[in-house]
C-alpha cells in the first residue's frame, strides 16, 4: 500500500511537472504573431515579393489582404482586424483618418502610378490618348473596363481624365464598372471587353494584355498610395514593418512592377 501511495505521488508530481511546462510555453500566436496589412488590389505582385523579403530577413509574417481601397477602408470602419492599411488614393486614407482609425503620425505617401488603356494582347494596336479622342469608336458594341468610378480609385482617375478630355459622357454607357482594377484588368485580359483603364503596374502583370495608350499625367489627380498604422494595432512589428515598406530593399520589388517611389 505504501509503494502505492509513493507511486501516486511520483505520477501526480510527474503529470503537474508536465502541465507546467506545457503552460509555459508561448502559444503560436504568442509566439509568432502575424503582421495584417490591408492593401489596395494593384499592389498585389509587389507587395507579395516584398513581404516575401520581409519574412526571410525578419522572421516574421505579414499577410495582405487585397481588395479595393474603398472596400477595405468600409472593413477597417467595421472593425476588421488589421494592421496596416494601404489605400490606392488620399480620399479613403482620408476617411478612416476622419474616423481616427489610423495612428496619424505613421502616415506617410508611399508609392505613385499611372493610368492606361489596355486591350487584349492579341487585338491591341496603339491609340493616340489626346483631348477628344474618339474612345466610343473604338468601343463599338463593347465594353469599357474600368473600376468603379464612384468608389474604385482606379475609376475614379480614369473617370476625371475622361472627363478631363471631353470623352467621358460619349462612353459613360459603355462602363462595366468592377469592384477593383484587378477585376477590371480580367474583363479585358479574358475577352470579355475590347478596352480597359487600369495602372501601369496592373498591366505589366498580366500577359493577356497590352498597353495601347497612356493617359496624360495632368488629366487626372496624381496617383497616391498612402499608408499607415490602425489605431487598434498592437502588433509589435508593424513600425518596422512600416520602416522596411520604405526601403530600399522594398523600393526595387514596387519599382519592377512600374510603382514610382514617393520621398
Amino acid at each position: 500500500m505504501q509503494n502505492r501511495r509513493q507511486w501516486m505521488k511520483l505520477a501526480t508530481a510527474a503529470i503537474a511537472a508536465l502541465w507546467l511546462g506545457a503552460a509555459a510555453l508561448p502559444t503560436p500566436a504568442a509566439a509568432a504573431e502575424k503582421l495584417t496589412v490591408f492593401a489596395a488590389a494593384s499592389l498585389k505582385d509587389a507587395l507579395d515579393a516584398a513581404n516575401a523579403a520581409w519574412a526571410k530577413e525578419s522572421g516574421k509574417e505579414a499577410v495582405a489582404s487585397y481588395a479595393a481601397s474603398g472596400a477595405l477602408a468600409k472593413q477597417i470602419e467595421n472593425a476588421a482586424p488589421a494592421d496596416i492599411f494601404i489605400s490606392a488614393d488620399l480620399d479613403w486614407m482620408d476617411y478612416v483618418a476622419k474616423k481616427n482609425l489610423i495612428k496619424a503620425d505613421t502616415r506617410s505617401n508611399l508609392l505613385g502610378n499611372r493610368i492606361v488603356l489596355v486591350a487584349e494582347k492579341d487585338k491591341a494596336k496603339p491609340v493616340e490618348i489626346k483631348q477628344g479622342f474618339d474612345l466610343a469608336a473604338l468601343l463599338g458594341d463593347g465594353k469599357l473596363a474600368m473600376g468603379e468610378p464612384k468608389s474604385v480609385p482606379a475609376g475614379k482617375y480614369g473617370m476625371a481624365a475622361l472627363e478631363k478630355l471631353g470623352v467621358w459622357k460619349s462612353v459613360e454607357s459603355k462602363v462595366a464598372g468592377a469592384e477593383s482594377v484587378r477585376a477590371a484588368l480580367a474583363l479585358v485580359s479574358r475577352g470579355e471587353a475590347p478596352y480597359g483603364i487600369v495602372y501601369q503596374t496592373d498591366a505589366a502583370a498580366d500577359k493577356g494584355v497590352a498597353v495601347v495608350g497612356t493617359f496624360p499625367a495632368d488629366s487626372h489627380p496624381p496617383i497616391i498610395y498612402p499608408i499607415a498604422i490602425l489605431s487598434e494595432s498592437k502588433n509589435p512589428d508593424a513600425a518596422a514593418y512600416l520602416d522596411f515598406l520604405k526601403s530600399e530593399k522594398a523600393a526595387a520589388f514596387f519599382t519592377a512592377q512600374g510603382f514610382t517611389i514617393l520621398k
